[in-house]
């Protein structure tokens, strides 16, 4: 950037009181919690407060030729906020204003609400927001739209694109646009709002989002199993979901139970090799679902096998939710979310399993068992080398497993900085080009989170 001084003297002037250049100040928005270790140090981080606002700063940066790196809450997992040197970090954590429409069932919310947020601020008009991450409580709304967030009830609700009605972003150049709206159908012209939910920043900036919701759901019934051996749990998994659609289907292996009974002390069993919560919200006064599930179950050897009190439910559901930072407590983290089709979701666990052995490291797995998205959490001690290249080498053969059984790197976290040499393994050259031939339209100086998704090209 030439004339640095000035230039930063200029976007401070554009975002008075809002622009921040201390070290100190800018060391927390650096890294995700990937902790990418190759994170730089931005000359700023810019916290806009409006559309105008990020227009303004995103002029500023194409006028300079400085990369911007888009960031929510920074929960992320995959690098996808990671710092660029030299760059700037434009957080959307002021944004947060909320309009709930009732009359369209609809809410227009800025990129900085926290999920959580937006869920009570429809459920006082008796509507509900299903998409729901695990990190709902501390996760925007802007974040989710990035990496087109899943969480527990999507197996039977969908993810955040399915929610999506409408967009307003920030092109590379400055420009806003407005894509979408509050309509069920809209087919005029290409569906950009798809394109952009998911790009994690790289193609533009999002500043408002339009959500559909849904009428409140019925309070659901849960029922908990416990196994013996992985296998005959992602059996019943696959009977299961062949068979209904649940409202939850979750999974943990003794790894990940262990690690939530040391934080929780629930009662847990920490004999068990995997535990199972299946959930149903259909109001059939015969119970359909629960018998299906409490057969199949049944079927395949669970130990097990109960309807839990809705406060238990709760009690579990929140144990699955908080099993990241529950197994974090054992050491530093590789994080995935790789997927693979429901009848392959035994081959994934029983392969990762080898791969934990072979390298001598522990993995603990938790997945949304229901729909294929699995988190393979790798653990290592970051003080011994020896013990995080057995951890990285781990985690790149989880990576080609699931590639290998038709799967996907990225199942809700996005590729961000650290998936993206395994994306051309699954989704080809010629797509990964014609990806790139769109950012490079949208983003021709290739300011936009440089190096997330595709490479960093000379600016």
């Amino acid at each position: 950037m030439s004339g640095g001084g000035e230039a930063l003297a200029e976007l401070a002037a554009l975002l008075p009181g809002a622009v921040l250049t201390a070290s100190e100040d800018i060391e927390p928005y650096r890294r995700d919690r990937a902790l990418d270790p190759a994170a730089g140090v931005p000359l700023a981080v810019a916290l806009p407060g409006s559309t105008a606002e990020v227009q303004a700063v995103v002029a500023w940066a194409s006028r300079h030729g400085v990369p911007i790196v888009p960031r929510g809450m920074g929960t992320g997992l995959s690098g996808g906020a990671t710092a660029v040197a030299g760059g700037i970090v434009l957080s959307t954590e002021r944004m947060r204003a909320v309009t709930v429409d009732p009359a369209t069932r609809t809410a227009t919310v800025q990129p900085g609400l926290l999920n959580s947020e937006l869920k009570a601020a429809v459920a006082e008009r008796g509507l509900w927001y299903p998409p729901d991450p695990a990190s709902f409580d501390i996760c925007s709304i802007g974040g989710n739209i990035a990496t087109n967030a899943g969480g527990l009830c999507c197996v039977k609700y969908g993810v955040t694109v399915d929610y999506v009605l409408g967009l307003e972003v920030v092109l590379a150049d400055g420009r806003a646009i407005r894509l979408g709206g509050p309509l069920v159908k809209d087919v005029a012209g290409l569906s950009l709002v798809k394109l952009f939910v998911g790009s994690e920043g790289t193609l533009g900036v999002v500043t408002e989002i339009i959500v559909r919701l849904l009428p409140a759901p019925p309070a659901p019934r849960r029922v908990v199993a416990w196994f013996s051996s992985s296998s005959q749990a992602a059996a019943a998994i696959g009977e299961i979901a062949a068979a209904i659609r649940p409202s939850l289907l979750e999974y943990m292996d003794r790894n990940a139970v262990n690690a939530v009974e040391d934080l929780l002390g629930l009662g847990l069993d920490r004999s068990a090799e995997a535990f199972v919560l299946a959930g149903s919200d259909d109001l059939d006064p015969s119970g359909r679902d629960i018998a299906t599930m409490v057969e199949a179950f049944g079927r395949h050897g669970a130990t097990l096998v109960e309807e839990t009190s809705p406060e238990r439910g709760e009690q579990l559901a929140h144990a699955r939710r908080v099993a990241i930072p529950a197994v974090e407590a054992r050491g530093r983290l590789l994080l995935s979310d790789v997927g693979a089709p429901i009848p392959r979701l035994g081959g994934l666990i029983a392969g990762i399993e080898r791969i934990a052995a072979q390298h001598r490291t522990e993995i603990a797995f938790i997945a949304h068992a229901g729909d294929g998205n699995t988190h393979p959490l790798v653990v290592f001690d970051p003080a011994d080398v020896e013990a995080q290249r057995r951890a990285e080498a781990a985690y790149g053969e989880i990576m080609s497993l699931a590639v290998s059984l038709g799967g996907t790197i990225s199942g809700e976290h996005g590729v961000g900085k650290l998936k993206r040499p395994w994306l051309e393994s699954q989704i080809g050259a010629d797509v990964l080009e014609i990806g790139q031939q769109i950012k490079d339209a949208l983003d021709p100086q290739g300011i936009m989170n440089p190096g997330a998704i595709f490479e960093a090209r000379a600016r």
